[in-house]
This record gives C-alpha cells, structure tokens and sequence, in this order.
C-alpha cells in the first residue's frame, strides 16, 4: 500500500478518498477510460480555445448580448436538431425552467409529467417549482422510461411530458425507437406538449438507429449541453418553435442568463460539436465491447451479483453495481492508479443501498485503445485491491 493510502486508524480507513485524492490519482495514471474536462488544468481547458479559428472566423468582432458567434451557434444547433430555432443559455437548469414555464403559458397548465429520477427531481433543488411555479408529477420510480400505459392512464391532467434521454440516474437508459414514439403519441393524445431533456441527446444516434434531427423532432421542444458529451466549457441550448424560442430569449433576459459576452463557452461548444459529436458513435460502440469485457472479468475474479446497467449500454457511459463496501471500492480505485498506473472507475461510489456500491464509467477516446483483455486483467487488478470482501 502506497503512503498516500496507508490507514492510520480504522476511522480513516472508514472515510471515503477525497475528491482530490481521487483527481491525482486519476491525473497520475497512464491508462483511463475516458480523459474529461472536469479533471483537466486551467492550461489544458484554453487548450480547447487553440483551433477555434477553424470552427468560426476570429476576425469577426466579439459577441454582445447574444450576437456574433452566440447567434452562429445557434444557427447551427437549430440545423443539427432539425428545428426552427434555438437559444444559447448559461446552463441547463435555466433552459428547462424557461421552456416548460413558456409551455405552461402557453397550454394553461403548470403541471409537468416526468420521472422521478429526472434531473429537475433529483438534482435542482426543486426548481420548477420554487423558481418557476411549476407543478412536478411523477409518472413513475421506474429504471426506465415512462411507457405509454403510464402516459395514457395517468390519473390527473398534465400540460407538457417531460423525457429525459438518456435517464442517468438509471444507468444512462433509453426506451426502443418504438417506444419513444408510442409515448410522444401517447401524450399528444392527452393534448400535452413534449419537450426533451437532452443532455445528452447528442449520443443516443447509435441506439436509435436514426439521425439527431429525426430523433429531436419527435419533441416540440429539446435541450441539449455543451458540456456533457461534448467536452466543452459550461453552457447549453432550447430549441424548438421560432415563437417558443423568442419567448424563450425574453425569459432567459429576466432569469439573468443574457449575458454581455459569452465567447470562450461558445467557440468551446462548437469545438466540440465538430471534433467530439462525430465521434460519439464510436465511443458507443467501444463501451458496448468494454461492459461485455468487464462482466466477464467480474465473474472471473468470482464476485456475486455485479451488475452492469444497463446490461449492454445503450450510450458510452452505464453504471457498475457491485456487493461491497463504496468507501472499500473508492479506496480500491485509487490503490489500482497508484500501484499499477492504470484507474479502471474513475469517478465515485454511491451506496444507494446495504451492501451496494454504484458508480458510473465513461468511454471515451483514451479507452478506444483498451482491448477486451486490458479491461478484464484491469477488474482482476481492481477486485484484488479490494480489502472488505462482497455481501
């Protein structure tokens, strides 16, 4: 065991790595699955700014208010999603809050159907409704999607559906290209708009079997993130309808989100949608070979009941659920990158219950060089390093 996780006491033993021990530990190891900007240095992130003069002409004069190379991104983002227009906003959270506020405008009715593992539900503090004056219902508590039995029978009236796609905290799901088109329908029966949370809409191509427009246009509203799939700085995008969008941007004004220059984000973002967003595909197809890889490594090393979710990923990222300790299995992770300079599960562990550690893995370009014999020896090395045995 190196120094860095040597236990003095049993209460040290017990307190899971800090975020940043975990960060060099990630940073010092030669071989992850996926390199991203949440772990990268101030010099690397500019780094991203290098070829900015490929995806727009940085002789144009800056940005104001929403001009410029934010109204170019814009264009773009409307084009890719097939829609008529789209806004740029500072972050997610006020993108949704604005476009289901303008549908409940617009419909009569504050009540919005989704998930209970939506992203407003789970990790936005209650914003819909304490910002917005919005009304939440959950459709269900499901590891996947609404389906449209539950759409249809709902027993109290909504105005707009909310579909989050993929569903996160679920594993990163996705119902089948026919099972979302049941659900849109299933809702335009009741007379509600639908809008997509698409955080991370950009990588479901692959498991749809269909482009990114036919897929967005199945809403009357998307949002989407720059930062997410795509490795960019921080913003994101509605679009939809030219009147709900420039509802949309006088909203966004009020919520604070019209800001005086917004450059550096936007070059970032459209970086990305011109290196990363190609490349998706790939990534989905390699976590595809590297889930199947890891499950076999899992029940070679003989630990009962690890579950992979979903079972094949339907994007680059999926969850691992293993019957251990998470703070053992945090720790476990950090001993591998030291001892071995190879970090299997870069990100934390939950425990969502007794006995179960969660947490997710990301493929991206670094781990298109793993082969399905360097992920099953990296789970034999990481089952090693775990000292509190399986439940």
């Amino acid at each position: 065991m190196s120094d860095a996780t040597r236990f003095t006491s049993e209460a040290e033993r017990r307190t899971p790595p800090s975020r940043d021990q975990r960060v060099h530990a990630y940073r010092s190891a030669a071989r992850v699955l996926a390199r991203v900007g949440i772990h990268a240095t101030l010099r690397e992130r500019l780094a991203l700014l290098e070829a900015a003069g490929d995806v727009y002409d940085l002789d144009q004069p800056a940005d104001l208010y929403g001009d410029g190379v934010v109204a170019a991104l814009e264009e773009k983002v409307a084009s890719l999603l097939g829609m008529e227009a789209a806004a740029f906003f500072p972050t997610g959270t006020m993108a949704q809050q604005v476009a289901l506020r303008c549908w409940a405008g617009r419909q009569g009715d504050p009540t919005v159907a989704l998930h209970a593992l939506a992203h407003p539900e789970v990790h936005e503090r209650g914003a819909l409704s304490q910002v917005s004056g919005l009304r939440p219902v959950r459709l269900t508590t499901a590891a996947r999607l609404p389906t449209a039995a539950e759409v249809r029978d709902f027993d109290e009236p909504f105005g707009a559906l909310m579909l989050e796609l993929p569903l996160r905290d679920a594993g990163f799901v996705l119902p089948t290209w026919e099972e979302l088109t049941e659900v849109v329908q299933a809702a335009r029966e009741r007379g509600a708009v639908v809008h997509f949370d698409g955080a991370r809409l950009w990588e479901t191509t692959l498991h749809f079997g269909r482009p990114l427009d036919r897929i967005a246009g199945l809403a009357d509203s998307v949002y989407v993130s720059f930062y997410k799939s795509l490795d960019g700085y921080s913003g994101a995008a509605l679009a939809g309808p030219k009147s709900l969008i420039a509802e949309a941007k006088a909203w966004r004004h009020r919520y604070g989100g019209l800001l005086f220059q917004q450059f550096p984000t936007v070059l970032a973002a459209l970086a990305g949608l011109e290196k990363e967003l190609p490349r998706l595909p790939d990534y989905v197809r390699h976590a595809r070979v590297v889930a199947e890889a890891m499950r076999q490594g899992f029940a070679s090393a003989g630990v009962p009941g690890a579950r992979l979710l979903p079972g094949t990923p339907h994007t680059h990222q999926f969850q691992v659920r293993l019957p251990c300790d998470a703070v053992d299995a945090a720790w476990a992770a950090v001993r591998q990158a030291e001892e071995t300079d190879t970090m299997l599960f870069t990100r934390g562990w939950a425990t969502p219950g007794p006995g179960l550690a969660v947490t997710e893995v990301e493929v991206r370009s670094a781990g298109l060089e793993w082969t399905e014999q360097d992920v099953r020896t990296a789970v034999t090395q990481f089952v090693a390093r775990l000292t509190g045995g399986f439940r």
